[in-house]
């Protein structure tokens, strides 16, 4: 005698997306793995011989496997018994947030994405808005730094647009990682930021276990030879000018560095700047401690307005309203160098004499970025207006002082590239550009800063004051 089972028809679909599951747990998703490691194989072998710094070992280790080594680090062990005890709270839990710092904190670098879609995606960006120039200023001493050496590119933080060029300016000679900020943490960039070697920095934060787990964090990537990018000052300049370094980092790097022993650490300052920098009113509104704070739903919808208003200009139409960004790459300075000079082992300090010697390497570093920082037109217009900001000038006169300007330049060893021929055309577009910007006035052929705008000349000319004050010592 036959007996039919009945099933319920949601038990029976319920069956056959597990059924669908399985199928693609066991048999789809191994072979998809498969072919996109192999693909990923593939661009790291590829890459690898035209870069000048290979891809390290350590940016291809897997996410757990770096989480794993920092949490049983000796250091961060010993942090989570500390903290549980200040904070009179069991030991599980103590380690339990140095495993959610860890996991926050470690980047899950993608060659593939990095080289074909993030470096495509930056020059795309860059270019999009701005004229691009990089010039080295090394004496090609960038071509003779140790294979095995930990690079460290330091530079000045205008925009986050820094990000993007330096990025695609850099990908032909490395994989840079970056230390980025709360601002990337949102879904779904944060994902594409990770894995492209980026790694998060709650840069405000006194958890003295988080800052523990960030130490070995970066301590373990600058001695396993990982190229990074630091920003010393550790944000935005808000009026132009650089800000005064902040030390954690270099810290973080030599503390238990043994020049004697370990691979050289290579500082290679970078210099960045803009005709326009796209924050800018954002940054100078800062300065008023009147000003109300922005909505996030306005920051959003201004953002998008931009992003779509540049998408439907000329590239013609962009370049006049944007103009250059450029980059500088100066001499390197090498730690194992700059320790025998000064006789000095960070590693055999105690932290007030250490940080006093870090403090030392920390202004050398912003002396050799502000000798980089590249001269535009817009920052060079922008001084040379400020110097009688009440008065009506012709472009003639402007012209003429500007010109003079740049030849003092040029002679104090200034990184300029205004070439003579071009010199007239691009201070007058850089006149256009204030001009079409309001802030600059224009009436009757003679121009006169807007008073509206002072703050803003005021922060481009910054980008260059530097080079004032040298004059004003000499």
């Amino acid at each position: 005698m036959e007996s039919t089972i009945t099933l319920p028809y949601w038990f029976f679909l319920l069956l056959i997306l597990l059924a669908v599951l399985l199928l693609l747990d066991r048999v789809l998703l191994p072979g998809v793995r498969w072919y996109l490691k192999r693909r990923v194989n593939r661009v790291i072998e590829e890459v690898n011989t035209r870069l000048d710094i290979e891809i390290r070992p350590f940016q291809l280790t897997r996410k757990q496997a770096l989480i794993d080594q920092l949490i049983f680090d000796d250091r961060v062990i010993e942090a989570i018994k500390e903290y549980a005890r200040d904070n009179n709270m069991p030991q599980e839990v103590a380690q339990a947030k140095a495993l959610k710092y860890a996991t926050e904190i470690a980047p899950t670098f993608n060659a593939y994405i990095y080289f074909r879609f993030g470096y495509w995606l930056a020059k795309k960006i860059g270019r999009l808005i701005y004229r691009v120039r990089v010039g080295f200023y090394d004496h090609d001493q960038l071509k003779n730094i140790q294979q095995n050496a930990s690079v460290v590119f330091v530079m000045n933080h205008r925009s986050n647009m820094d990000y993007i060029l330096v990025s695609f300016l850099a990908a032909e000679k490395t994989a840079l990682s970056y230390a980025v900020g709360e601002w990337a943490r949102i879904w779904p960039l944060q994902t594409l930021i990770k894995s492209m070697g980026a790694f998060f920095v709650r840069r405000n934060s006194r958890n003295a276990l988080y800052r523990r787990v960030l130490e070995r964090y970066v301590n373990l990537a600058t001695r396993a030879g990982v190229c990074q990018a630091v920003f010393p000052e550790g944000g935005l300049t808000r009026d132009g000018r650089m800000r005064e370094p902040r030390l954690g980092f270099l810290d973080y790097m030599l503390r238990d560095y043994h020049p004697e022993i370990d691979r050289d650490i290579v500082f290679i300052p970078v210099g960045i700047n803009y005709d326009r920098v796209i924050e800018d009113k954002s940054l100078t509104r800062r300065l008023d401690p009147d000003a109300q704070r922005r909505s996030g739903w306005f920051v959003i919808k201004t953002s998008l307005r931009f992003f779509f208003k540049t998408l439907l200009m000329e590239r013609k139409a962009r370049w006049r309203r944007f103009g250059y960004a450029s980059v500088n790459f100066g001499k390197p300075i090498s730690a194992r160098d700059y320790c025998q000079q000064h006789q000095v082992d960070f590693s055999q300090l105690e932290q007030q004499p250490r940080f006093g010697c870090i403090e030392h390497l920390a202004q050398s570093l912003m002396d050799e970025i502000r000798h980089v920082v590249p001269i535009l037109p817009v920052p060079l217009m922008s001084e040379i207006l400020l110097q009688q900001p009440e008065q009506w000038q012709s472009e003639l006169e402007l012209k003429t002082r500007a010109v003079q300007r740049i030849e003092q330049l040029q002679q104090a060893g200034a990184p300029i590239n205004i070439s003579a021929g071009a010199c007239e055309q691009v201070l007058m577009a850089a006149l256009d550009m204030l001009v079409g910007r309001s802030f600059v006035e224009l009436e009757n052929a003679l121009y006169r800063p807007a008073e509206s705008a002072l703050p803003l000349l005021q922060y481009y000319a910054n980008s260059i004051r530097h080079w004032r004050d040298m004059d004003d010592k000499a």
